[in-house]
């Protein structure tokens, strides 16, 4: 008896290699995806700009690292004791003005360079809505706990969504040739906006993305929203907030993209680096005993052949692990 619905997700014509360069951007559920890409020690760069959620702000983003962008003190603004930008998440925010603009433009600069030679660059919705300041109608990636009076709340066209994600694409696709794009949509509720409204704004980023898929040959779709609305269905698969998908779920998910994504050449390679993570992360009974010492040598000459089988893996931090006295 079959209890679920089978996915049925086609792979990409040119899956996701071990020697690739990722860029993710996106919502929160972004942030899932990038941890475990580089808990197998695949190359990411993470949300420059921090968690973003709506198209707007990710094209905005992606506009600032192909110019570059380097932002000056005008572009802050103080509130509650800390100095933040509309355009960045608040782990920038900080009370040392100048240290915030310091890490907002090196966090651009690291960004320019690396999204001149990314493989891919790997882009999660997670809502229409945009909201913008009503004092001159800028718009804004994050609230900062900002009074809701200072702001206007809108949902986006689906053709303004398109727009904006195409034109900062080609501009993209124009410095790197070989860039290409995987949309996906987050499967987090944003339930503040209510559940009519939710399903609104999921529907229309859906098909904003499949239109860019149709229309740039660069640009691909991964289902994560599908997997868990409509493949998983049901709320034992989410936190105990009903909003945010929970362990099990994001590891499905997770396991759908490997099948889909990435290079069946490269499942070995992940296996070794996983086994080699989790004895990382191992806490020893008797770290002075002759056994330990056995265990790390074990894992030291482990990580050694996989270093020399594959150099472009970065391994550094594990063998200076397995190879300090304890």
């Amino acid at each position: 008896m079959e209890l679920t619905l089978k996915p049925n997700i086609p792979s990409l014509s040119h899956p996701i290699l071990y020697t690739d360069q990722l860029m993710l951007l996106g919502s929160c559920f972004t942030e899932h995806m990038s941890t475990r890409l580089a808990h197998h020690k695949f190359h990411t760069l993470q949300n420059p700009h921090g968690i973003l959620f709506n198209p707007h702000s990710v094209a905005a983003s992606i506009d600032d690292y192909l110019g570059n962008k380097q932002y000056d003190e005008n572009e802050l603004f103080y509130l509650h004791e800390n100095w933040h930008s509309w355009d960045h998440h608040s782990r920038f925010s900080g009370p040392d003005k100048a240290a915030v603009m310091q890490g907002i433009n090196a966090s651009n600069q690291e960004a320019h360079a690396f999204l001149r030679q990314a493989d891919w660059l790997i882009i999660t919705l997670g809502s229409s809505f945009q909201y913008f300041l009503k004092e001159n109608g800028r718009p804004v990636a994050n609230n900062h706990r900002a009074p809701a009076q200072w702001f206007e709340k809108k949902l986006l066209a689906i053709d303004d969504i398109v727009h904006s994600l195409k034109a900062v694409l080609e501009k993209a696709f124009q410095n790197n040739a070989h860039l290409k794009v995987l949309f996906t949509i987050s499967p987090v509720r944003h339930i503040r906006d209510g559940v009519v409204e939710n399903n609104r704004s999921k529907a229309r980023l859906i098909e904003a993305v499949h239109t860019l898929c149709d229309e740039l040959i660069q640009c691909h779709y991964f289902p994560a929203y599908e997997l868990v609305i409509d493949i998983l269905r049901d709320y034992r698969f989410y936190d105990i907030d009903f909003v945010h998908p929970n362990y099990l779920a994001t590891e499905y998910v997770w396991e759908q993209f490997v099948k889909a994504c990435i290079d069946p050449k490269a499942l070995p390679v992940m296996e070794q680096v996983k086994d080699i993570m989790i004895a990382k992360n191992h806490r020893p009974r008797f770290p002075g005993t002759e056994e330990h010492q056995k265990f790390l040598n074990s894992y030291r000459n482990k990580l050694t052949k996989l270093a020399q089988a594959n150099p472009y893996l970065n391994l550094q931090e594990e063998l200076t692990y397995f190879s300090a006295e304890k």
